[in-house]
């Protein structure tokens, strides 16, 4: 059979995790394309097999070794037909761990962390040639690996995530992310100009820019000045077919002047923010080593609201950090109510191994967070409602993305990010559209086509 005819190897990714990581995925996925491995959505059919892991949450470890035990059945199956079945690590879990998980499970033949994941290809090929017998690279490499990577090719949706800057300086105290993703670095704006081009190409219409702090991001522009997030955005925004653009995830101490005025100034640019505070107490926030105080956050926010009043707030929250009182709680849900967010995601706080906060004392019982956990839930669930309810009646524009559950079903964002069900024709995919919204659900919209 010749060389053009040979079937593809396959390769099944499987992601967990933040946004970042779908898009690491999908560059996986390029990379592993170029070296000679389709994507496949079947594990039992693949020749490689990748975990893209996440370090955040609690016992993140523990369940990427869970998850390898679950892959002997098809590298056994795969030795049985005649063909090696390669088993890999990639993310955070491995920056963190590297030589430890084949220790602890010899089933991985590689392990790669997130700044070294364009090197897959000479990975695999030596491993795949038979030389060598695994391979471990979780360090940060000097090259740029987006210069590496070949084009964008898995793109299968009309909004597409497209990261601009990695890792974080904040260091807080709870967080792994300044060890495992290293230093902040930002990509050159021609680069990330670029690849926005090869996205519009393949059909995309919406980005969003992705960063550990994103708001953070100053990269070389032409010429060699620096441009922050706001030059960017105006730069992507004058691109030939960007309806619209998005940006996560951002930190309060890194929203200047600018950042506020594009979301007044530039069309584009949904009117959604999705900016972290984690508590309400400012005991906390300084322990946590955040850089902010919950009265300078609700300014920010102000600031943010008379520059785009329709603007949707979503925010972050840790609950029972070590040393957090009744009292320190209840400042969070004050500032619930005073921001009043259309959605915020929070969580029980859990020690990751190595950050300062592991060792805190006054660890809090885990019965009294998940109590916490869930009143600031209900708190934050009743005002996502009331924000919903309010889009009842309205027009807005909906970027229909993908068929929903039902015939004859589209499901899209609003601009606020919402997930809108509708009565449509799939040929209107990859369009924004005027939706009459109708009905307020738990967790997203329901309307249809409006007439104008």
């Amino acid at each position: 059979m010749s060389e053009s005819h040979r079937p593809a190897r396959q390769a099944h990714i499987r992601t967990f995790g933040c946004q970042m990581n779908v898009y690491d995925s999908e560059r996986m996925a390029d990379a592993l394309r170029a070296a000679g491995y389709a994507s496949t959505d079947s594990p039992e059919s693949a020749d490689l097999l990748l975990l893209n892991t996440c370090h955040i949450r609690e016992k993140a470890a523990e369940k990427v070794y869970s998850e390898l035990g679950r892959m002997r059945p098809y590298v056994e199956a795969g030795a049985r037909e005649g063909r090696r079945v390669l088993v890999g690590v990639a993310g955070c879990v491995a920056q963190a761990q590297g030589e430890e998980i084949p220790r602890r499970q010899p089933l991985v033949n590689f392990v790669v962390g997130p700044q070294a994941y364009h090197r897959l290809p000479e990975i695999v090929g030596r491993l795949a040639r038979g030389e060598s017998q695994l391979e471990v690279m979780a360090e940060f490499p000097v090259e740029d690996k987006f210069d590496r990577l070949p084009r964008r090719r898995s793109v299968r949706r009309p909004a597409a995530y497209l990261t601009v800057q990695e890792g974080c300086d904040k260091f807080c105290s709870f967080c792994v992310v300044p060890y495992t993703r290293g230093a902040e670095v930002s990509r050159a704006a021609e680069a990330i100009l670029a690849e926005a081009r090869e996205l519009i190409e393949a059909g995309v219409v919406e980005i969003t820019l992705l960063g550990q702090n994103v708001n953070a991001y100053r990269g070389k522009g032409p010429g060699g000045a620096l441009w922050n997030l706001a030059r960017l955005l105006q730069a992507l925004s004058e691109i030939d077919g960007i309806l619209r653009l998005r940006y996560t995830t951002s930190h309060p101490r890194d929203m200047d002047d600018d950042l506020i005025a594009a979301h007044a100034e530039i069309e584009a640019l949904m009117p959604y923010l999705h900016l972290p505070v984690q508590s309400g107490s400012d005991r906390i926030l300084r322990a946590m080593n955040r850089g902010h105080t919950a009265e300078s956050y609700v300014s920010l926010i102000s600031r943010v609201r008379r520059a785009r009043p329709d603007i949707a707030i979503s925010g972050d929250f840790i609950v029972g950090f070590p040393g957090e009182e009744e009292e320190d709680f209840q400042e969070t849900l004050d500032l619930v109510d005073r921001i009043s967010y259309a959605q915020a995601f929070s969580f029980r706080y859990s020690a990751r191994p190595g950050t300062p906060s592991a060792t805190y004392a006054g660890q809090v019982d885990p019965r009294v967070s998940s109590e916490r956990l869930a009143r600031l839930q209900a708190r934050i669930a009743e005002h996502a409602r009331q924000f919903a309810e309010r889009c009842v009646g309205q027009v807005l524009p909906v970027l229909l993305e993908r068929s929903g559950r039902k015939p004859g079903q589209m499901v899209g964002r609003s601009p606020y990010l919402q997930p809108v069900h509708l009565p449509a024709p799939d040929t209107l995919r990859g369009e924004v559209i005027p939706v009459i919204i109708e009905r307020a659900d738990a967790n997203s919209l329901a309307g249809r086509l409006s007439p104008t």
